[in-house]
């Protein structure tokens, strides 16, 4: 028997908040308030987004925090779409140290405690019943660390700090977004925390690997900056590529029989897992309509989320159109998506030779195919093939 793969690791976004000069705190005992009213309502929404939400244990003993998601409409809202009322509550602790009167470990929802092996009898010990304790291995392992979420269901991070654990996740490559609050005021303190210090490892975002920049948001008197930050290989076939292409194929069978056209399905999924858009050929009784297009006529093209999105097609996105101005790979390349993945290529039965994949791969887009599930595709179109 083939092995289930692994489940998928969580999408991991970083929140965190900044001085002008890139400090998170000050070097005075009282803890600094860098965010605004209006941020503190956008980290509430966020948290309310994610499954779990994760710092490290000098946050946990500094700042004594809950990590609640504070509004009760929001924490109703989880519950209407069958989420737990509460995040699962992370901690990455490197020793021992965390006191049973924390308030974290008395707030609603799990407790998670993830560290290394050597440290995980004292934790339990001082622990007990208020926290799962788990380790990492010899070393505190942010990828160990995600496994260990994924096989909870973890399906969305939230990492809120502090910067050792920024800089943790970030420099083992395992961040997929950055969503930093600039504060309009300097610390000017040398000592003071900073956000992702170095740690003797190298970014993976460095001068020659810029990020992407999502957005650029004004917020109270502060401005919010969004970052891709992963540097993944595109061009790998994942667990989760195989689950939303098995939606696709799932969405071909939907279309309207014809002797003339394919049976196709497209789906568009965000770097995030959340999906943006689906369609198939024929959809709302328009005999012309492809499924590629069908679903990105549902988008909006300013959406950001975009430019990290991933488009699965059952075929190949079509070259050349006779009935409509723009082909799917144009499509395609005007929405700005940077991936697309494909089940099978488009045989010369109605085009003799189509060229979709060379036109996407000229634009700069990465297109994967997955021959295992090529078969299935094509046996929608089985009376044609």
């Amino acid at each position: 028997m083939t092995p289930e793969p692994p489940p998928t690791r969580p999408f991991v976004l970083i929140s965190a908040a900044m001085s002008v000069d890139g400090h998170i705190d000050d070097t005075s005992p009282e803890r600094l308030l860098l965010s605004c009213a209006e941020d503190f309502d956008r980290v509430d929404a966020l948290r309310a987004e994610c499954d779990a939400i994760l710092v490290g244990a000098g946050t946990l003993r500094a700042d004594d925090p809950r990590l609640e998601v504070r509004g009760a409409a929001r924490r109703e809202a989880r519950v209407a779409r069958g989420l737990p009322e509460h995040l699962l509550k992370v901690v990455l602790a490197g020793h021992g140290g965390l006191s049973a009167e924390l308030r974290l470990w008395h707030s609603g929802g799990p407790k998670l405690v993830l560290a290394p092996d050597a440290a995980v009898p004292g934790l339990r010990a001082e622990l007990g019943a208020l926290a799962e304790v788990v380790g990492t291995g010899v070393e505190l392992d942010p990828a160990r660390a995600l496994d260990a979420l994924a096989a909870r269901g973890v399906r969305r991070l939230m990492v809120e700090g502090g910067g050792a654990i920024q800089s943790l996740f970030l420099t083992a490559g395992l961040v997929d977004e950055i969503q930093l609050a600039v504060a309009p005021f300097f610390v000017g303190e040398a000592a003071a925390p900073r956000f992702a210090p170095a740690v003797g490892k190298p970014f993976p975002q460095d001068a020659a690997h810029r990020m992407t920049l999502l957005g650029a948001e004004p917020l109270g008197d502060m401005v919010v900056l969004r970052y891709a930050a992963r540097r993944a290989d595109a061009s790998r076939v994942t667990a989760a590529d195989l689950g939303w292409m098995r939606v696709a194929i799932d969405l071909s069978r939907q279309c309207p029989p014809s002797e003339s056209a394919y049976s196709v399905g497209a789906v568009v999924v965000a770097a995030d897992g959340t999906e943006i858009a689906r369609g198939f050929s024929r959809e709302s009784g328009d005999d012309k309509v492809h499924a590629e297009e069908s679903a990105l006529g549902k988008i909006d093209l300013a959406d950001p989320r975009l430019r990290t999105a991933t488009i699965y097609s059952t075929l190949e996105p079509c070259s050349v159109r006779a009935s409509r101005p723009s082909p799917c790979a144009e499509l395609i390349r005007s929405a700005g998506i940077g991936r697309v993945v494909l089940a099978w290529r488009e045989p010369a039965l109605f085009v003799a030779d189509c060229q979709g994949v060379e036109l996407l791969e000229q634009s700069g887009a990465t297109v994967v195919e997955t021959p295992t599930l090529a078969e299935e595709a094509r046996a929608v179109n089985a009376h044609l093939v």
